[in-house]
C-alpha cells in the first residue's frame, strides 16, 4: 500500500536528483566550450529570447514522453486517437484499482479494470453534466498481470501530473494579469 507510495516517492526523487546532476555536468560542459570558442573568435554577443529549460521543464517533458509511450502500450490510441487530445478530458480515474493512500494499488476482486476519463458536456437543457469515457478496459481484475497493473497506474499517475502542470500553468498566466499595486505587503 504505503510502500508502492513510497517507491514512487523515491523514484521522483532520484529522478530530480539525476537531472540536477545531468544539468551541472551539461553546464560544466558549456562553460569550458564557451571559454574554447572564445579563445578561437569573440563575435558579437548574442541576445538569447528563449526561456531556458528549468528542470521543472524536464521533468515535465519527460513525463510527456513516458505518457505518451504509455497510451501506445495501453492502445489508448483507440478510444482517443489524437495524442494532444488526452489532455482536454477534466479528470482521470481507474475502476478496479485503488488509488488512495490505504488502498494504493490494490486490485479490487471481482471488478473490471478500466482507464476512465471525464469530461463535461451539456445537457438538452445546457446545463453541464459529467461524462465518463473508457480509454482503456483491461478485463477482470483477477487475470491482471502485475506489469500491466503498473503501467496502467503510471499511466494515470503520469497524465494527473502533467494535468497539474498545466493547472499551474494557468495560474500563472492569471497572476501575471492581475495588476500588482506599488505598495505591497510582500
Amino acid at each position: 500500500m504505503s510502500s508502492s507510495l513510497d517507491k514512487l516517492k523515491a523514484l521522483t526523487s532520484r529522478l530530480e536528483d539525476k537531472l540536477e546532476q545531468k544539468e551541472k555536468v551539461t553546464d560544466e560542459h558549456s562553460v569550458t566550450t564557451k571559454k574554447e570558442e572564445t579563445k578561437k573568435t569573440t563575435p558579437a554577443p548574442k541576445r538569447v529570447t528563449k526561456k531556458p529549460l528549468t528542470s521543472g521543464d524536464n521533468i515535465r517533458k519527460e513525463n510527456i514522453e513516458r505518457v505518451k509511450v504509455l497510451y501506445e502500450k495501453l492502445k489508448i490510441f483507440e478510444k482517443s486517437p489524437d495524442f494532444s487530445n488526452v489532455f482536454i478530458y477534466k479528470a482521470m480515474n481507474l475502476s478496479g484499482i485503488g488509488l488512495k493512500e490505504n488502498d494504493f494499488a490494490q486490485v479490487r476482486e471481482g471488478k473490471y479494470i478500466q482507464i476512465i476519463a471525464i469530461t463535461y458536456e451539456p445537457d438538452k437543457n445546457g446545463k453541464k453534466k459529467a461524462k465518463n469515457i473508457s480509454l482503456g478496459y483491461f478485463g477482470k481484475a483477477e487475470t491482471l498481470e502485475n506489469t500491466l497493473k503498473n503501467e496502467i497506474i503510471e499511466f494515470v499517475l503520469r497524465w494527473r501530473y502533467e494535468k497539474a502542470f498545466q493547472n499551474v500553468e494557468h495560474y500563472k498566466d492569471l497572476i501575471a494579469r492581475v495588476e500588482t499595486p506599488s505598495v505591497t505587503l510582500f
